[in-house]
């Protein structure tokens, strides 16, 4: 058993990681720090928009109720 989505999130605590948000966005960095809104601080960042341009972004915070899902980045 895996545990509650909480826990998963802080395993993941130093790893790089890909969010997809609302707009069709997908951001990738490593995850530094949560809170209990999902709110992600990222290190390192970079940014997909929905037509495929990238950038960097560096150290950047996600707002958890624009995020759709966090997964491991490949």
């Amino acid at each position: 058993m895996t545990g509650r989505p909480i826990d998963v999130l802080n395993e993941a605590k130093g790893k790089n990681v890909m969010l997809k948000l609302k707009n069709r966005t997908q951001i990738s960095g490593v995850i530094k720090a949560f809170d209990m809104h999902i709110n992600v601080w990222l290190e390192d960042a970079d940014v997909t928009d929905a037509e495929g341009n990238t950038a960097k972004l560096g150290n950047t915070l996600v707002r958890g109720d624009s995020i759709i899902y966090i997964s491991p980045a490949q």
